[in-house]
């Protein structure tokens, strides 16, 4: 008999937690996201940094601190099998004078009591060795060997994909409206598209978690929006840094990092600004944020690119639980209800770890026997990148497919092979309308020093000739984002406001 299992959200928990449960065989595992594509929520918008645990106190978040360390350590297993873009640099917590010094003690006791090896405090002269591109009036540092780096949403996109090939069903633009409890046990999930029927919900809904949470008739927490502002430098920018840099944490954050991403960009951010209840959507920046990063990154470092080299700013929301505390427990009133909320940093890094405890949640808390599918695939390959590609590989891909002799991006020197790559993509896993954004994560076209100005149109037009839709069809992130380039009679004639 199987059992059917829901996951609300398809971020990089929810997705997580898909991968994991795909592993066996008598559960029926449904992915529901709101959004047009997987991704798009708290995990789009992040420092992306997988941390090893040496930050987390153990007396104050015990789960928080057990999970961060273990996922670290699956991370590079999975990132491996899953072929994602990811950098081992290391971190340094730069301590700007002797008293910053003396409180990064205090991290090298987490990491003892968490088991994350080899972190060490460092004299400047080290420092500076490790990362010449460092204050070089601090006083030292806290070296964490074992921190890397990662791109989110290619991580969320290769976890779903790797999820559908073992039997996940995955449901976009399916916002959830109600979860139905009958005699004390969920019985499903109603959305914008449906009834879906469940014996397990697994509510994984970011931002959202605690209203989903009172769907089920539990209402026992609160999630508050604290806002990040971020920038990020062209890719040709210089200097840059070789490992992640960071202040000594406050009570509050872990402060702005300096880090270089697996796309060789340097991003600085974020701020932490703690917004009310009815600000989720709130993912605006300001001058005085942006301005506060650049301020905090030039303290930690020796020098930052020109200002005017920043090809882009933006925000990210991360939800805030009460004390900071995750949220990651079952019920048994409703019987088979799951929350698994207020997932702030490190989230990204512990979501392996977080994914597994979910399993064992299944297997002692709700008292159910999981059998292991006899043939589960634990790899996925990424889209091939023709820039990464030495010349004679790249010809020999042009004489296979022609279309990998097309650049459609030249700033990142994307190709028509690798847009007509992430369209099949997005079909095959089940989205439901292919977007700009869609290819634009999954290829990195749009992201280059003129933002999309010259391959936005031609990778429209790939689209419109794909699904044999009319370019004003062609959306940047799904409903209400529509492009809007085409003939103006025809697009008058289509709202019934011209006739021929």
């Amino acid at each position: 008999m199987r059992i059917k299992v829901i996951i609300i959200g398809a971020g990089i928990i929810g997705s997580s937690i898909s991968r994991v449960l795909s592993m066996y065989e008598n559960l029926e595992v449904h992915l529901v996201e709101k959004e047009a594509d997987v991704g798009w929520g708290v995990s789009k918008a992040t420092t992306a940094i997988i941390h090893p645990g040496h930050e987390e106190d153990f007396e104050k978040h015990p789960l928080r601190a057990k999970l961060c360390a273990e996922g670290n350590r699956l991370w590079r297993r999975w990132t491996r099998e899953l072929d994602i873009p990811v950098r081992w640099p290391g971190e340094l917590m730069i301590a700007l004078d002797d008293r910053e010094l003396k409180n990064a003690e205090r991290y090298l006791e987490y990491a003892e009591k968490n088991g994350v090896p080899e972190v060490r405090l460092i004299n400047r002269d080290e420092m500076l060795k490790l990362e010449p591109n460092a204050n070089p009036d601090a006083a030292g540092a806290l070296w964490a060997p074992t921190a890397g780096v990662i791109n989110p949403v290619k991580a969320v996109i290769a976890l779903v994909e790797n999820s559908i090939d073992n039997g996940v069903k995955l449901h976009t633009e399916s916002r959830v409206l109600d979860v139905k409890v009958e005699d004390y046990q969920v019985k499903g999930v109603l959305t914008s598209r449906g009834f879906l029927e469940a014996d397990i919900v697994n509510n994984a809904a970011g931002l959202y978690s605690d209203l989903v949470s009172r769907m089920a008739g539990i209402d026992e927490f609160a999630i508050y929006p604290r806002r990040g502002e971020y920038c990020i430098f062209d890719e040709k920018a210089y200097p840059k840094v070789t490992r992640i840099l960071h202040p000594v944490p406050t009570e509050i954050t872990k402060g702005v990092y300096v880090v270089t991403t697996p796309e060789n960009n340097l991003l600085v951010g974020p701020t932490a600004e703690d917004l009310p209840k009815d600000a989720r959507e709130d993912n605006s920046t300001s001058k005085e944020g942006l301005s506060f990063v650049l301020e905090q990154a030039e303290r930690i470092t020796r020098t930052l690119p020109p200002k005017s080299k920043v090809i882009r700013t933006f925000a990210g929301l991360r939800p805030e639980p009460p004390m900071g505390r995750w949220i990651i427990k079952f019920y048994e009133d409703p019987w088979g209800f799951i929350n698994v909320a207020g997932i702030r940093s490190p989230g990204l890094a512990s979501a392996p770890a977080i994914a597994q405890y979910i399993v064992k949640l299944i297997r002692n808390g709700l008292d159910v026997k999981l059998v292991k599918k006899r043939r589960w695939l634990p790899y996925r390959r990424s889209i091939v990148s023709f820039k990464d590609l030495n010349r004679r590989e790249q010809n020999r891909l042009i004489k296979r497919d022609p279309s990998y002799g097309n650049v459609v991006c030249m700033c990142r020197m994307v190709t028509e092979a690798e847009i007509l790559e992430a369209i099949r993509r997005m079909r095959k896993i089940g989205v439901k309308t292919i977007t700009l954004d869609g290819v634009k994560f999954r290829t990195f076209a749009l992201t280059g020093l003129c933002q999309g100005s010259y391959c936005r149109l031609r990778i429209a037009r790939i689209i419109v000739r794909e699904l044999g839709v009319p370019l004003w069809r062609v959306t940047l992130r799904g409903e209400g984002t529509d492009y809007g380039i085409g003939d103006v009679k025809a697009l008058l004639k289509e709202n019934n406001f011209y006739e021929e």
